[in-house]
């Protein structure tokens, strides 16, 4: 066990205690991550924060049930992404707006040098995402950037694996088709 894996081993004891020290300190270490995972999904700054901070507060009184089988950032990045999801699927049901075009944009006053084109790659693609269908775009979000395997992201969207894995290679192709389209413009 490295000293990382050690030194939060022993904050989850302390969290377990009711030491609220620790969990702070827990918080600060996952915080920013668990943030950006709600916002991929929810795609709404405000949504992401009251989901982060419900998913932490899930996690702290529900800390018993951590099995210490999986990293306690893996766990807790399942706890935001149910939530997430189940944040997202909430509003769709009451048909609030979504907020598709005002995420990943760039700042108006960013300026853009030479070293920025990476990362202008990496927003074309993230925005031309928001603009598939919303299992294509969930099913990638999982996938590509949260990291989960087929059989992890069916338990997570309630299907079949087969049906996991055709998803997620006919999302992949209409990104490509979208993407092909954007640079024939």
């Amino acid at each position: 066990m490295n000293t990382t894996n050690h030194h939060i081993d022993l904050l989850l004891e302390q969290c377990k205690n009711g030491n609220q020290q620790a969990q702070l300190t827990v918080y600060k270490r996952y915080y920013k991550a668990m943030y950006n995972t709600s916002l991929r999904i929810v795609k709404d700054s405000a949504e992401a924060e009251d989901v982060m901070q419900e998913s932490f507060l899930s996690a702290f009184t529900k800390l018993e049930s951590y099995s210490g089988e999986a990293t306690f950032g893996s766990w807790l990045k399942r706890i935001v992404v149910n939530n997430s999801i189940s944040s997202y699927n909430k509003r769709a049901r009451l048909k609030e707006d979504d907020l598709d075009d005002t995420l990943y944009k760039l700042e108006e006053d960013q300026g853009i040098t030479e070293c920025d084109t990476n990362q202008l790659e990496v927003q074309r693609v993230l925005q031309t995402m928001n603009h598939l269908k919303e299992n294509y775009r969930m099913a990638l979000t999982l996938n590509l950037i949260e990291g989960y395997d087929y059989e992890e992201m069916s338990d997570i969207l309630g299907i079949s694996y087969a049906n996991c894995r055709t998803t997620v290679s006919r999302a992949k192709e209409s990104l490509r088709k979208k993407l092909s389209e954007l640079i024939t413009e």
